[in-house]
């Protein structure tokens, strides 16, 4: 199997919801609007985010974002509103969780400032 391209999916009871949340996370308006009841960001850091409406499993999903600096993307996303759930720190880092509007868990993982031995 030749493979061209993978999209991570997370489904949405709104649309609308879905987008406008998303927009504001990734800073961008989707990229694509490939059929009704999709939406989807190509190259966000390297990964393709797909939102489809599906409202019976909406707020299942999970996706992990990493960022380089915890406290830079918590202010950011602080400044639109987002609340967030739990948050902890280890030898690998720190995570922080939020979730999006249907529900879906959202982990921000800041890697850790030197290498992990395992």
């Amino acid at each position: 199997m030749q493979i061209q391209g993978i999209y991570a999916a997370l489904a949405t009871a709104s649309m609308a919801n879905a987008e406008q949340f998303y927009t504001q996370l990734f800073e961008r308006e989707p990229d694509d609007r490939p059929m009704d009841g999709l939406i989807q960001w190509r190259d966000v850091a390297g990964a393709n985010i797909q939102i489809f409406r599906d409202e019976e499993h909406a707020g299942a999903g999970r996706l992990t974002i990493v960022v380089p600096k915890m406290d830079v993307a918590r202010s950011s996303l602080g400044e639109i509103g987002v609340e967030f759930t739990d948050e902890a720190a280890g030898d690998y880092g720190k995570i922080a969780q939020l979730a999006d509007p249907d529900g879906n868990r959202i982990t921000l993982a800041e890697p850790p400032s030197r290498p992990f031995k395992t």
